[in-house]
């Protein structure tokens, strides 16, 4: 990355932390930053031609590419939703197991004051590849009906991120979630207290079918699963681990049967 002073507009702020890798900056930008006593840095004078070889430039641009084409036809389908924040949501530190190494969500504003919680990065192409693909193949959708607030640090984001990484580190529950419905546990910290077990866990229904969103979408590399993610009162995880498939298929049957689908609520009764 580059920076020079001539091309950053009235820009004040530059944050170098959360950054892994080498900044090329003008001299004016080091002086700058040791008036302001910055610490945590060490600076290095550079003079030549970029290390870059042209391969590697190209390689690089192809990976622009393809993030770009991907986020594109991401995002038009999840317009197709209701009404997409412009604003994504984006960690500071980067990384993880994720296909493209990077961490997104978005908020859509549906019908009804509900609020629907997608992972926009699941089917990313894989980074160390640079060619087409829909990465793991799926994306996690959670919608809630309860006002939020402040939704980078709402309940709902929590759960989402704890079973994105859950699905991004186990291939063998990405394969299960994407033929049938699947029990999940995450941790409890940060979670509203009705939905906390003993363990001060939290468990979650994957797959649900719903009659408001698509169970998938086509992406220019191929088709994605939308999978739902419903959050569980303790007695109803307690419920499914005791009867298994077939507790999974009667809670879904009730769910359904009550009205609430895929819908995620702290404040409710539960079904068993």
């Amino acid at each position: 990355m580059r920076i020079e002073p001539t091309k950053v507009g009235d820009a004040k702020i530059f944050r170098t932390w959360g950054w892994t890798v080498a900044l090329i900056v003008s001299e004016d930008i080091k002086e700058a930053l040791e008036r302001a006593s910055v610490t945590g840095m060490k600076f290095k004078e550079v003079t030549g031609p970029s290390a870059i070889s042209p391969e590697e430039r190209e390689r690089n641009r192809r990976l622009i590419e393809l993030r770009e084409q991907m986020d594109a036809a991401r995002e038009a389908f999840w317009r197709t939703l209701g009404r997409l924040d412009e604003e994504a949501i984006i960690p500071i530190v980067v990384g993880g197991s994720w296909p493209a190494r990077r961490q997104v969500w978005r908020i859509i504003h549906r019908p009804g004051g509900r609020t629907l919680l997608v992972t926009d990065g699941l089917s990313d192409f894989f980074v160390d590849r640079s060619e087409p693909s829909v990465g793991f193949g799926l994306e996690l959708a959670l919608e809630t009906n309860e006002p939020l607030g402040d939704v980078e640090k709402s309940w709902p984001l929590l759960l989402l991120e704890r079973v994105g990484n859950e699905i991004a580190e186990h291939e063998s529950v990405r394969e299960k979630v994407k033929v049938n419905f699947l029990s999940m546990e995450v941790s409890g910290q940060g979670m509203p207290e009705p939905l906390l077990t003993k363990e001060g866990r939290v468990g979650g229904l994957l797959g649900m079918e719903s009659s408001t969103l698509p169970g998938r979408f086509t992406m220019p590399a191929g088709e994605v699963r939308l999978i739902t993610v419903k959050v569980l009162m303790p007695v109803e995880l307690a419920y499914l681990l005791e009867n298994g498939k077939r507790g999974r298929e009667e809670l879904v049957r009730r769910f359904c049967q009550a009205g609430q689908g895929h819908l995620s609520r702290t404040w409710r009764q539960p079904v068993v």
